[in-house]
């Protein structure tokens, strides 16, 4: 019935992105990968018959380990996937209890093992700043993922969401809070020992291979169109953002409507600045001065210009060939950075 609803919505909105073309194609969130071959080659062909899709699209399907047993993953080898986003997160049993993950390390060992006998394109994703985790650790699990070869790693500082088993936890002792400081050291432990084998720090959380970035994340941080199919997806395109209701029967019953599930926003000049100046500062490209003013006026360049000012001072950024960029130093500092170059309510 989901399957169904997802190709409907597909042919639905087909007129929103009836100018772009399609670069990737990302299976993610829930579980993906429980999709049959048949499943997966019916939504892929929808999307070819309703639009313009690039001639090589990279198409990527996120699953953890324990979603990817040898057969499923032999099985996807024959499907037009071309990408899998692994979720491993840690290669030690106590981090993965602690994160209410489902699989343990040797399954995450196993799962990896089989998928780089199928695949070439492969993403793994690390979690650091986890309590309990020191830095011996954390390069053990850096080490463990290069061993596998995989051209591309996503890593992401731990957080704590509201109401989870993690915050409650934290808050009666059973374990240490996060330690930000703990959690900068592990990330520049990251950059070093990934730089040294070869990859490329493109954006703030994910490492690739040069012709190994992922273009569903870079589309994302360069502010790239993309539609968002299925219960809770997001949508962006220029001077709109939408998203889909997160109910799945209220999702199915609207669809089966034709009614589209979607609450929609219109972006004001200051919302797309401060967007482009967030992502932008993520990434290797950097916030150009020239694009800031050409789509946002002189004013808001000068106001970037003066708050950046101090933070090119202490060395967090600096300019280069009109582009303003995090140094090495200001990288895991890069998000806070941001906020503090946002405009508020420029008239």
């Amino acid at each position: 019935m989901l399957v169904q609803c997802l190709i409907k919505e597909l042919a639905l909105r087909k007129d929103e992105f009836k100018n772009e073309t399609v670069e990737t194609i990302y299976f993610g969130g829930g579980t993906p990968s429980l999709l049959t071959n048949n499943e997966l080659d019916l939504i892929i062909t929808t999307v070819y018959k309703h639009y313009k899709v690039a001639e090589q699209p990279e198409i990527t399907l996120e699953a953890n380990p324990d979603d990817l047993s040898k057969e499923s993953i032999q099985q996807l080898s024959q499907s037009p996937v071309n990408r899998l986003s692994i979720g491993v997160q840690s290669f030690f049993e106590r981090d993965l209890k602690l994160m209410n993950r489902a699989h343990n390390a040797k399954e995450a060992v196993l799962c990896l093992e089989e998928a780089t006998k199928f695949f070439d394109n492969i993403s793994v994703d690390l979690i650091y700043g986890i309590p309990g985790l020191n830095n011996q650790e954390w390069i053990k699990n850096i080490e463990t993922v290069l061993a596998f070869n995989v051209p591309h790693i996503s890593c992401y500082a731990l957080t704590v969401e509201p109401k989870t088993a993690l915050e409650s936890f934290i808050k009666k002792g059973v374990i240490a809070n996060i330690d930000d400081d703990l959690a900068q050291v592990q990330f520049n432990i990251l950059v070093e020992k990934l730089e040294a084998s070869g990859f490329i720090n493109y954006e703030l959380s994910n490492f690739g291979k040069p012709q190994y970035f992922s273009k569903n994340n870079s589309a994302y941080w360069q502010g790239k169109p993309y539609l968002g199919i299925g219960p809770s997806a997001h949508s962006f395109k220029g001077s709109t953002r939408g998203w889909n209701v997160r109910n799945n029967p209220t999702y199915i019953k609207k669809i089966q409507n034709n009614i589209l599930p979607i609450e929609t926003e219109n972006l004001s000049v200051t919302d797309k600045y401060n967007e482009y100046v967030m992502t932008g500062l993520r990434t290797i490209w950097g916030v150009s001065l020239v694009k800031v003013e050409r789509e946002f006026g002189k004013n808001y360049k000068k106001y970037l210009l003066q708050q950046a000012e101090i933070y090119i001072q202490e060395q967090l950024l600096y300019i280069d060939n009109n582009k303003i960029l995090t140094s090495k130093k200001g990288k895991f500092l890069s998000d806070g950075i941001a906020s503090a170059l946002f405009k508020i309510n420029l008239n």
